[in-house]
């Protein structure tokens, strides 16, 4: 994990080619987005800066987890950009985060980086705390097992 300012991030090598890891991190997040035994419901992806960015994460004892929010950027093939401070409809909502997921080519694989940027410290230490490097790690982790077990 790496940490500057209210941002956290991880990052993580994945061997398979950057177009691949791209389909699956943007079309399959229900196959990877949140760490097992958790799983994401996708409910709309309007893919535009602007666009409604919903799903729902469900936990294995009857946790619900909604995510509601929109898109900053939508760069294919490299990048998205997600914010809970704005709902679909541009009603502001109590910020927690902005969301970064890109990819860049290293190699012949790819490199994936995840990050959350945070408005206040303290939001940053509760995501910390909520256990974020082992969360999203693993979901990192999912990530590239069903990229690299799919590599052409």
């Amino acid at each position: 994990m790496s940490e500057t300012g209210n941002e956290l991030s991880i990052t993580r090598y994945i061997d398979a080619p950057i177009t691949q890891v791209w389909d699956v991190m943007a079309n399959r997040q229900e196959e990877w987005w949140c760490p097992r035994p958790w799983r994401v419901e996708v409910e709309e992806q309007d893919r535009r800066p602007g666009g409604i960015c919903r799903m729902t994460m469900y936990g294995p004892d009857g946790e619900t987890a909604p995510q509601d929010g929109i898109y900053l950027a939508y760069e294919e093939g490299r990048r998205f950009v997600t914010t809970d401070a704005v709902t679909g409809d541009f009603q502001p909502s109590g910020p927690f985060m902005i969301g970064i997921w890109e990819l860049e080519p290293e190699g012949s694989g790819t490199r994936y980086t995840a990050r959350a940027r945070h408005w206040r410290e303290e939001d940053r230490k509760m995501h910390e705390d909520m256990g974020f490097t082992d969360g999203w790690s693993a979901c990192a982790e999912q990530l590239a097992e069903i990229c690299e077990r799919e590599k052409a």
